[in-house]
């Protein structure tokens, strides 16, 4: 089966998708993009079609030459290779100004680039940094914070900034709710706006600035013990409100929630260290793990594309939801 991610690079260990070419440590963003696939640029051209008289047959070939003015084409400088149709007042943010917003957050701000790639032929892309910030929760539970940068060409995916936790004993990643910042405390530009990297850093340093006070949270989710009942209610509201009706609809949520249930019941990896066993943050973790390593999915990228940019990650906002009204 073909992958959705053309090439991906990664640092350390590698990344729960298990997918990607490993890179020395602090390499430069030139090393970055020739290694993550991100080397070339998007082009732009009008939309042109041939106007034939009606039944014109082969002489149509000849026809003449017209643009349409509102719509423009985007394809790869490497390969030419088309991308999407977009409107004129669409813009295009390059793969190299996704691994650029990152040079001064090294140098100045202790970032490390992590992992880096291209998913469906070039029509999205991401690089993924360790900010620096971590914290542990009782038993030794460490979380890391990161940030993730991605967009599209495509008009599927505006250009995202998104403070993102990792569970470093199993991988498992969730977006930082922050307060006074959309859902999911992504910074999100459309691309109807140019993207302005600096503006978008400006408004960062206030989400990341709240790493704090969102790994506080998590802290009284560790805190809070859950009832049997309550789990199975968690549960409930969290996976059979995730899956859109229809047919099979009822034993795919019977099946996830059986899943879930036992990862949170000691299968889930960390399940029994002291702030997930029996907590609002074991139920918040088994429900990450079960999107980033357990639910179905054509393939690890699909999976990766749906945890970070599809229905995974509603169903993992749903979960930081919930679980924090446990605690409200």
């Amino acid at each position: 089966m073909s992958h959705l991610i053309d090439t991906m690079a990664y640092t350390g260990q590698p990344p729960w998708h298990q997918l990607g070419h490993a890179l020395p440590k602090r390499q430069s963003i030139d090393v970055w993009a020739q290694a993550a696939g991100m080397h070339w640029q998007i082009q732009e051209t009008p939309v042109r079609y041939l106007a034939t008289e009606g039944g014109a047959g082969a002489s149509g070939l000849y026809g003449e030459a017209l643009e349409f003015p509102e719509q423009k084409v985007l394809y790869r400088s490497d390969t030419q290779a088309p991308l999407s149709v977009v409107s004129q007042r669409y813009k295009v943010v390059q793969p190299r100004e996704v691994l650029e917003f990152y040079r001064d957050l090294s140098e100045v701000a202790g970032f490390e680039l992590e992992t880096a790639g291209v998913l469906k032929a070039g029509r999205r892309f991401w690089a993924l940094a360790r900010t620096g910030k971590s914290t542990a929760l009782k038993g030794n539970d460490l979380v890391h914070g990161y940030l993730l940068l991605a967009t599209s060409c495509d008009g599927t995916l505006a250009t995202m900034a998104i403070p993102t936790s990792v569970r470093v004993v199993c991988n498992n990643t969730l977006a930082v709710a922050l307060q006074g910042a959309s859902q999911a405390g992504a910074i999100r530009v459309p691309h109807s706006t140019r993207f302005d990297a600096q503006a978008v850093k400006r408004q960062l340093g206030i989400a990341v600035g709240q790493w704090d006070s969102f790994m506080y949270r998590m802290k009284t989710l560790a805190e809070r013990k859950v009832k049997t009942h309550e789990a199975m209610n968690y549960l409930l509201k969290v996976i059979c409100q995730s899956e859109q009706p229809g047919e099979g609809t009822g034993l795919a949520n019977e099946r996830a929630l059986k899943k879930v249930q036992a990862l949170y019941e000691g299968h889930g990896r960390g399940a029994e260290l002291q702030a997930a066993k029996g907590t609002a943050w074991g139920l918040l973790s088994a429900i990450t793990e079960y999107v980033d390593h357990e639910k179905q999915a054509r393939s690890q990228d699909n999976r990766l594309d749906s945890a970070w940019f599809g229905q995974g990650a509603a169903i993992k906002q749903r979960a930081l939801d919930h679980a924090l009204q446990l605690v409200a």
